[in-house]
């Protein structure tokens, strides 16, 4: 992403006000590295701690987090889903936009964000994903499908039933 796209972002959710974990990759920003502000650093000091790699599914199943930042990568978005984490919603390409739509639209348990980031819509979704109304039903929604996943994919759940199956149809082809 730009830097700029970045700085708004940061700004949102600095001036959300809420505790955070920001897993920053190195190759995040175009061109270049990523180097905040002393302004930014002193805001976030007390509730904020950005790190450049974190165990995603160990911090995502931990009981204190409310919501999930993602750019909906199927992986992630299999991650969040397991643990039953809503998410705020930031496809850039590929599977990340049909992603978004099935996670925002379908199963309700996400609010994307506008490709052209602002600071204040930031502050906005992320209260919203965290205290506010929307967020609560996301949550409970999030809760009730990782149950359904953890149902299925059980012994004698579907899922577990059918990769069995792939199993056993790779297994009779090739021995």
């Amino acid at each position: 992403m730009t830097e700029e796209k970045l700085l708004e972002f940061a700004w949102g959710l600095a001036n959300s006000k809420k505790p955070f974990l920001w897993i920053i990759r190195p190759d995040l920003v175009i061109g270049g590295s990523v180097v905040m502000s002393s302004e930014f650093v002193s805001e976030i000091s007390d509730r904020g701690l950005i790190a450049s790699w974190c165990p995603q599914e160990k911090v995502l199943n931990h009981p204190s987090i409310g919501g999930f930042l993602t750019h909906c990568g199927w992986n992630s978005t299999t991650e969040s889903v397991c643990a039953g984490v809503p998410m705020l919603c930031w496809p850039f390409f590929t599977d990340q936009p049909p992603n978004s739509r099935l996670i925002c639209n379908e199963w309700e348990i996400g609010i994307e964000i506008d490709t052209n980031v602002k600071r204040e819509e930031v502050e906005k979704l992320v209260n919203e994903l965290m205290v506010g109304e929307k967020g609560k039903k996301m949550r409970k929604k999030a809760m009730e499908l990782k149950k359904k996943v953890e149902e299925e994919t059980r012994p004698g759940g579907s899922s577990y039933i059918n990769l069995d199956k792939v199993i056993n149809e790779v297994l009779l082809k090739h021995y």
